[in-house]
């Protein structure tokens, strides 16, 4: 048997509840994984309350979009991969049958990658939702170049740190954008250029004066290339004012669901959700490559924040929610 999380209502933490299921077997094309270590995100948690849009069939819905394991078993027709070969789930795109909390997880072969060396169990839990979201969105949609000056807004966060050290990385230029001044030395440790910290009472207003002024000085009167945003909402208005004519904004944020009014500009704006690109096995490939180097270069560092027993997935979540720590939350197995 294995131990699976699932849960039967829309809730809080509490709903979650580890059972006992069969150990799944691989179907034809599939290999089973056996999970090392998942990581905790905020899709989970909105799947969990019932605040995202897709849909969730009850009873045993499970959760889950990260994970790390060794191949367990193969299908019929895989080839490429062996047995015991360590592994990152790269899309878990039936999350809510098929999610990554569990002991065994079986996926197609394509939706697997070779686990980056440099990294330990809990690292290679917490890297891969991040860092393609920062990949995908900079890269495959902005179009980051090197010298180009990237804010990224709610830097904080995994893929905030994703997209810091991928622009360094890449030999582009990233400042933080973070709403907590005790983030700013390990924003500034993780590659950022600049930090900027936003009061939280006023919209546009840092620490430093006027949110545009100061990239404006930042960029030496150039305004940002590309502006990743991880917010969404309102917010968005203050940060068109520091892109450059021509600039990018990439909104790539589900934290505020407000409608954002944006002044007319003469930039480019993209929405980006990371499944666009995690189900593209070419894309898939541009992605691991460059997180491969990334961990070999020490640009790529994903931070662990806290790692949780199985059993203790319900106080996990909680932990994220209370948004006290800095990094990935875990649930080593």
């Amino acid at each position: 048997m294995a131990r699976v999380v699932v849960y039967d209502a829309f809730g809080g933490p509490e709903v979650l509840r580890v059972v006992d299921e069969p150990v799944p077997s691989p179907g034809p094309g599939e290999v089973r994984v056996r999970i090392e270590a998942f990581a905790v995100n905020p899709l989970d948690v909105m799947m969990r309350a019932g605040t995202s849009p897709a849909p969730v069939a009850f009873p045993g819905a499970r959760l889950g979009i990260e994970g790390t394991g060794v191949v367990d078993e193969l299908g019929e027709g895989v080839t490429g991969l062996a047995v015991g070969a360590p592994v990152i789930l790269s899309a878990v795109p039936d999350a809510t049958t098929n999610g990554s909390y569990a002991d065994y997880v079986c996926v197609p072969a394509q939706r697997v990658i070779a686990r980056p060396e440099g990294l330990d169990v809990a690292q290679s839990a917490a890297v891969w939702v991040g860092f393609s979201t920062a990949y995908g969105a900079l890269v495959e949609k902005a179009g980051m170049r090197p010298g180009d000056t990237i804010l990224v807004n709610a830097a904080s966060g995994s893929v905030g740190r994703a997209a810091i050290g991928l622009a360094r990385q890449l030999g582009a230029v990233p400042v933080a954008l973070t709403r907590q001044v005790t983030t700013r030395v390990s924003l500034l440790d993780a590659g950022a250029a600049a930090v900027v910290v936003v009061d939280n009472g006023t919209d546009g207003v840092t620490d430093s004066g006027n949110l545009a002024a100061v990239v404006q000085d930042i960029t030496h009167g150039q305004g940002a290339d590309i502006v990743l945003d991880l917010v969404d909402g309102p917010g968005q208005a203050d940060l068109v004012t520091v892109l450059r004519p021509g600039g990018v904004l990439v909104a790539a944020g589900f934290f505020d669901l407000r409608p954002a009014s944006l002044p007319f500009a003469p930039i480019t704006i993209h929405r980006y959700r990371g499944f666009e690109h995690t189900l593209d096995p070419v894309v898939v490939r541009r992605m691991a490559a460059s997180m491969h180097a990334g961990v070999r270069l020490g640009a790529v560092r994903p931070l662990v924040d806290r790692a949780f027993a199985f059993d203790d997935v319900a106080a996990a979540q909680r932990h994220l929610e209370a948004g006290a720590g800095q990094g990935k939350t875990v649930i080593v197995t």
